[in-house]
């Protein structure tokens, strides 16, 4: 294991802790300002657009500055973020927390791009399944640290991922590795596109199948509370689920499914299951094929998520990994933008079953679209322009 990588999955992970906390209880946090499901769209959406926004410039300053400084900026603005929703009184105010926090979401592919810096091309992919393994925990201790935080009013979960974030800033000032040697920093022309077809198609693999996904992130909560009558607590108990089943595959098993399968045959499988779990979840009305469902999403995910990622590092020149990291993640932001919302509009006006159907088609596409169009991974890396 390359040195200082537990340090970067610990940051990471605490990261994400926070994010778990907020994501399975913000929907019906919003119904108290009087947000409908479009509303709640909209409220996950402005996250992302201002992720899609700062990410790719937060991935070129770590390609200039080096990766710690712009971690250590992403926790604090995550921190400030988290503090101003707890604090909201008004609708407004809770989007400009929101708003702050996504700005500040660019940490995990400049995280990404430095375990790429660390690990010998053969082990990319593991390493990264094993960093994507800290998004699993965000959503197994998150939602539980969330629950027992929200016993004590609905604004505590909030100021409690701001401290945590605050913690971790401090910590990685103390402890976070700089992978980025000086002499490795680039200092030319930004990129303003992948330079890779591949990149691009990744992109757009990418952009697809996160509009999908947020379908279930945006409207589970309220989707589980009119089909099964869950609480805000019952919410939190599933995605603390679906976490245990993302640390279980990207934890442990990535590496031995990529090793089996190939990176981009895992990522196709990956799509796979979620075209069938999105579709079961649409017409789950009884407990077991909800969790059926809810099993296919997970695993799905699981695969999928750090396949994607794996992919861009081994595409990306060396010494462009933190921006082609950030353009990737810009790529799902556009699909957080446009997904909740989406979810949200036919939540209200189709069905509360119609994100999922819709989530599945766009998935089956997805899978249509890579294999169509084919990315491999051995495919050597061409260097950049001096």
């Amino acid at each position: 294991m390359p040195q200082g990588f537990w340090t970067i999955w610990t940051t990471v992970a605490l990261d994400l802790v926070g994010f778990g906390i907020i994501v399975p209880i913000l929907g019906r946090y919003a119904e108290r300002f009087g947000a409908s499901g479009l509303t709640v769209g909209f409220l996950f959406a402005s996250f992302s657009l201002a992720q899609l926004l700062c990410a790719p410039l937060l991935g070129r300053l770590s390609d200039r500055i080096g990766r710690k400084p712009v971690i250590v900026i992403s926790l604090i603005g995550t921190a400030i973020g988290s503090f101003v929703t707890g604090a909201a009184g008004v609708l407004w105010l809770l989007f400009a927390g929101r708003i702050i926090d996504g700005a500040s979401g660019g940490s995990l592919s400049v995280a990404q791009a430095a375990v790429a810096d660390l690990a010998p091309e053969a082990d990319r992919p593991r390493l990264i399944g094993l960093l994507g393994a800290a998004f699993g925990v965000g959503f197994v201790l998150g939602p539980a640290i969330g629950g027992l935080a929200a016993l004590g009013g609905p604004h505590v979960p909030f100021y409690v991922a701001g401290v945590l974030a605050t913690i971790n800033a401090v910590a990685a000032i103390i402890r976070l590795p700089e992978t980025r040697q000086p002499g490795d920093r680039v200092r030319r022309p930004a990129l303003t596109a992948p330079t890779s077809p591949i990149l691009r198609h990744l992109a757009i693999v990418g952009f697809i199948t996160v509009v999908a996904f947020t379908a279930f992130e945006a409207t589970f909560s309220l989707f589980g509370d009119r089909r099964f009558g869950l609480t805000e607590a019952s919410s939190a108990a599933v995605f603390l689920g679906v976490g245990l089943v993302l640390v279980a595959i990207q934890g442990g098993a990535y590496g031995r499914l990529v090793e089996r399968f190939g990176t981009q045959r895992l990522f196709a499988l990956g799509l796979a299951m979620l075209v069938v779990g999105l579709a079961v979840m649409a017409v789950a009305k009884v407990w077991p094929v909800l969790i059926i469902a809810l099993l296919l999403l997970s695993v799905g995910q699981g695969c999928a998520s750090p396949s994607i990622a794996s992919l861009v590092t081994q595409h990306a020149p060396p010494d462009r990994r933190g921006e082609a990291l950030g353009f990737q993640q810009s790529a799902n932001a556009v699909g957080r933008v446009v997904g909740p919302p989406a979810a949200g509009a036919v939540f209200d006006r189709v069905g509360i079953w119609s994100p999922y159907l819709a989530g599945s088609v766009l998935c089956a596409v997805a899978l249509g679209l890579l294999v169509t169009w084919g990315v491999d991974s051995r495919m050597p890396v061409v260097a950049a322009d001096g």
